[in-house]
């Protein structure tokens, strides 16, 4: 039989507590162990230890070359810088995209392993910045390869590609979350 607990008290209203649950063997067993999903975990990991391909084509380079200096230095976040696609797991393209480098671009993104992901920095890169309606400027790199996170400005502040890096960082963990909700939900599917 469940135990009762007494009422809560909240500022002059009490809140029943209902039934409280049996602590879980794992707590009784091995106390101060934290258990997780391993999709999470694996999350966890690759968040904290971003390898990019930096590609930069234009002014915006600049930028992102100083947020890698001592001043911002991305390291301390674990975000090292890589100049091989196949051990890189985010692209940054940073600057215009013209059309003759629309392939080059692509090739890298596929040779780049799975799980990837793609961080836009600039205008240029986002939406063809001042260039737009150019006859040689992809109207975005969104256009060939799919993007994940855009850093908005022309050129944008080394502060803002670490915003978004960050965000980017909150993005696998959502991601990871939300891939579990949706395999717990096919599983219920087929077993109804």
């Amino acid at each position: 039989m469940a135990q009762r607990s007494a009422p809560l008290e909240i500022t002059g209203t009490f809140l029943g507590r209902g039934n409280t649950p049996a602590p879980a063997p794992i707590h009784r067993v091995l106390p101060g162990v934290i258990t997780a999903r391993s999709d999470q975990l694996i999350a966890l990991a690759r968040k904290s230890s971003l390898w990019p391909l930096t590609f930069g084509l234009a002014c915006c380079a600049i930028e992102m070359i100083s947020t890698y200096m001592s001043h911002h230095d991305l390291d301390r976040l674990g975000i090292v810088t890589w100049p091989s696609p196949r051990q890189s797991d985010v692209m940054i393209v940073a600057g215009t995209v013209v059309k003759k480098m629309a392939d080059p671009i692509k090739l890298l993104y596929e040779q780049m392993p799975d799980p990837k992901w793609v961080v836009a920095m600039g205008s240029c890169a986002t939406n063809g910045g001042p260039y737009y309606r150019s006859y040689s400027v992809v109207m975005g790199v969104d256009h060939l390869i799919p993007v994940d996170i855009y850093v908005p400005g022309c050129p944008p502040r080394p502060e803002a590609l670490m915003d978004g890096l960050l965000k980017l960082e909150v993005k696998i963990q959502a991601d990871a979350r939300r891939s579990h909700v949706q395999e717990s939900d096919a599983r219920g599917r087929m077993a109804g």
